[in-house]
C-alpha cells in the first residue's frame, strides 16, 4: 500500500546498521490501534495513499482504519515489532502456508473505505499477480512518524528484520514504492518487475531469498495466489 519515498534516516546508513539508543520490542494488543496511526500518517502523502482515497478530508481516517484492519489481523498471523516511543513500526505476516483474509474483511472494508473500497479491491488484484506462495515471510508494512525520521529508527528495524530472516532461513516478499529498491537491497532483497496500477503509481516487488539457500527460486506468477490483499508497502 505505497508510493510514499523512502524514509530519509535510511539513505547511506549501511555502516552504522543500529542506533543503539533505539529499543525495538515486539508489539502487544493494546499497541494496534497507535501502530495503525503511525503507518497511516507515512503513508497519507504518497501518490499511492492519494490513488487509493483521492477525497483529502477521508483520507488519513480511511487510511488508519482500513490500515488497522491488517494490524490486528498481524496479531494473529504475523508479527509486528515497533520502537519502544512508539514512532516507528515494522509488520509481517508468517506465510508459511496458506492464511485466511481477516475475518469479515469484505464488510468491514466496504464499511470503513465506503466508495473508496473499490481501489483497495483493484490494488488486492494486482499485489495477487505477483504474490508467491511457497512459504515465504511477508513484510507487509514499514513506517516511520515523518517527524521522527533522520534518527535511524527504520534502519534499526530493518537490521532487526534481517537477523530474525535469517535465522528462520526461508524466503521473503516486499513491495516498495518508486525509491525505496535501493535501500531494500542493502538488505538482500532483488527487485521483480514493476506494478503499474492504473493511472497511478508503480509499485515494486522485491524478494529475498532464503539466507543459506540463495539459489532458490521463488514462484512469481502463481497458479494460485495467497491471499495477501493491499498489505505489503514500505513506507
Amino acid at each position: 500500500m505505497t508510493s510514499p519515498p523512502p524514509p530519509t534516516d535510511e539513505r547511506d546508513r549501511e555502516s552504522y546498521p543500529m542506533n543503539p539508543a533505539v529499543r525495538i520490542r515486539p508489539a502487544r494488543w493494546t499497541d494496534k490501534d497507535p501502530v495503525a496511526a503511525l503507518i497511516a500518517d507515512a503513508l497519507h502523502p504518497s501518490s499511492l495513499a492519494a490513488w487509493l482515497v483521492p477525497d483529502l478530508a477521508r483520507r488519513r481516517q480511511v487510511l488508519t482504519e482500513v490500515v488497522a484492519i491488517w494490524v490486528e489481523h498481524a496479531l494473529f498471523f504475523g508479527d509486528i515489532h515497533l520502537t519502544d516511543d512508539l514512532t516507528a513500526a515494522i509488520v509481517g505476516f508468517h506465510r508459511y502456508r496458506p492464511i485466511p483474509p481477516p475475518a469479515n474483511y469484505r464488510t468491514r472494508l466496504a464499511e470503513v473505505a465506503g466508495p473508496h473500497a473499490d481501489r483497495f479491491d483493484l490494488l488486492d488484484a494486482f499485489l495477487a499477480e505477483k504474490q508467491p506462495t511457497e512459504p515465504h515471510y511477508h513484510l507487509a508494512f514499514l513506517a516511520v512518524q515523518p517527524h521522527a525520521q533522520n534518527a535511524g529508527r527504520g534502519t534499526a528495524l530493518l537490521t532487526h528484520h534481517r537477523s530474525r530472516l535469517d535465522r528462520i532461513d526461508l524466503p521473503a516478499w516486499v513491495t516498495v514504492p518508486s525509491g525505496g529498491e535501493d535501500l531494500l537491497t542493502r538488505y538482500g532483497y532483488t527487485p521483480r518487475p514493476a506494478i503499474a496500477l492504473p493511472d497511478g503509481p508503480a509499485l515494486h516487488p522485491m524478494r529475498r531469498n532464503a539466507h543459506r539457500h540463495s539459489g532458490s527460486a521463488m514462484p512469481i506468477n502463481p497458479a494460485r495466489p495467497v491471499d495477501n490483499r493491499w498489505q505489503g508497502f514500505y513506507v
